[in-house]
């Protein structure tokens, strides 16, 4: 009976990890493993909902884009907004790879292109906003790529030491990793914090003319910087090794992928859309006036 028990044990510790493997290929887990089915939907749903709407907007906008002299920020936006959309919905949806060691590299090299992009338009939009009204067209472009530009090669060099000199799992976040990693965080948190803060602490004083008037960005640097801070406190926290610090940093990270995007759209690209709509209202009703559609309503 004992020899029988024995046997019946060694068989299901040899079934165990091969029923395991088959319950993480299925196509329910990719979605449930790893960070969990509630975190890999908070991410997946905001991500594909917000590129269908770019595609669903796409003929519309190019052809408001092409129309008369768009301005060149603007054009360069939102073509870099589809990059970096596509990008971070690949991010989202291939969650899973993250709890799978062959996948490590892929899941690095894809992390490390979706979270610079996001902080190409991030740091570019800062670089604009601290430029005021005073320039325009080629030259306000440039200088906002330039300095975005050399910011997130600063930035893409130093986690690529990290990532793949140092082997520190920066962008696995499905546990508390080491704390190199989290050091690297807090400065990279701590240094948007502060810039943040210094531009409400602006818009605030008598240096608030310096800065465009539109509330929109207002309000955009305040949503990013309570989001930026929140985030520098959680991860204080996983350093310090409080695991609540780990739900706080997760949580913030669930909001910059699937919301940031839509905001840096609504914040600096759905006004100029709408007007270039009313241009081309005001254009189509002066074609029509003066070819005498409207001339009935006078007699």
């Amino acid at each position: 009976m004992r020899r029988w028990l024995a046997e019946g044990v060694m068989e299901l510790a040899v079934e165990a990890p091969e029923a395991n493997a088959s319950s993480q290929s299925g196509p329910m887990w990719w979605v449930t493993g790893c960070h969990g089915a509630l975190y890999s939907l908070a991410v997946m749903l905001p991500s594909l909902a917000f590129v269908g709407f770019l595609a669903w907007q796409a003929r519309r906008s190019f052809r408001r884009l092409s129309y008369g002299r768009s301005h060149v920020v603007v054009v360069a936006y939102y073509a870099l907004l589809w990059a970096v959309a596509i990008l971070n919905l690949l991010w989202c949806f291939l969650q899973a790879w993250q709890c799978m060691p062959e996948r490590a590299f892929s899941w690095n090299v894809l992390s490390l292109f979706t979270k610079s992009g996001m902080l190409f338009l991030e740091v570019s939009l800062i670089a604009f906003l601290l430029q005021g009204n005073e320039t325009s067209g080629f030259e306000s472009l440039a200088r906002t790529f330039v300095i975005s530009g050399a910011v997130v090669a600063a930035d893409v060099l130093l986690k690529t030491i990290y990532v793949f000199g140092f082997g520190v799992s920066l962008f696995i976040d499905v546990d508390q990793g080491t704390g190199g990693k989290w050091g690297l965080w807090i400065l990279h948190k701590l240094v948007l914090t502060s810039v943040y803060g210094l531009i409400v602490f602006m818009y605030h004083s008598r240096w608030r003319d310096r800065l465009p008037a539109k509330p929109a960005y207002y309000n955009y640097v305040c949503a990013m910087l309570l989001l930026n801070g929140i985030s520098l406190f959680g991860c204080f926290l996983v350093a310090t090794g409080a695991g609540f610090g780990l739900w706080l940093y997760n949580l913030t990270s669930v909001c910059y992928h699937s919301l940031y995007l839509p905001l840096l759209y609504v914040t600096f690209l759905a006004d100029f859309f709408q007007e270039e709509d009313m241009l081309l209202e005001n254009v189509y009703y002066s074609e029509m006036k003066d070819a005498g559609f409207f001339d009935a309503d006078w007699d």
